[in-house]
């Protein structure tokens, strides 16, 4: 099989070396993400107190910071659970994405909406918070070194003629 691709620069002789321990992809995406939230919901209260007061303002950061929680909620347990037990995260996330729409419509429900809640604002923020916190997701992940195959062992390479 052949390629019209330019081959690029050739690889060292040397070995590949050990990473060592990486600390915890989940926590840097939650650190990413929530800087990335927090920073468009300055930019969206700015706006919010200078065209509806105060209530436009506490309603954009109330909208965003509960799409942060949501969000949030995700991370941390696959921080907590993914390191244990890799293979049952999937599972967990599922179950922890049921319990927190649930949660949350049921808490909206009993609470209700609020006199002071600004509904156009309130889902400015929400929508801010999303779309920031899922490119910064995003991102994160194209940028994560992820290990797919186990490192060989020293005798992996030998034959045993």
């Amino acid at each position: 099989m052949t390629s019209n691709a330019d081959s690029g620069r050739t690889s060292g002789n040397g070995p590949v070396g050990v990473s060592g321990s990486t600390s915890s992809l989940w926590l840097k995406l939650l650190k990413l993400s929530a800087l990335a939230a927090t920073a468009g919901l300055a930019i969206a209260s700015a706006a919010a107190v200078i065209l509806n007061g105060q209530a436009g303002m506490l309603s954009t950061v109330f909208g965003g910071l509960l799409v942060m929680l949501f969000f949030g909620i995700s991370l941390l347990v696959g921080h907590f659970v993914g390191r244990r037990n890799p293979s049952g995260a999937i599972g967990l996330f599922v179950a922890t994405y049921f319990v927190k729409v649930v949660g949350f419509a049921v808490i909206l429900f009993v609470i209700g909406r609020p006199d002071w809640l600004h509904g156009r604002w309130f889902l400015i923020g929400a929508v801010t918070a999303v779309v920031l916190w899922q490119a910064a997701e995003l991102y994160g992940f194209s940028k994560a070194r992820l290990q797919i195959f186990n490192d060989p062992t020293p005798d992996q390479g030998k034959s045993n003629a």
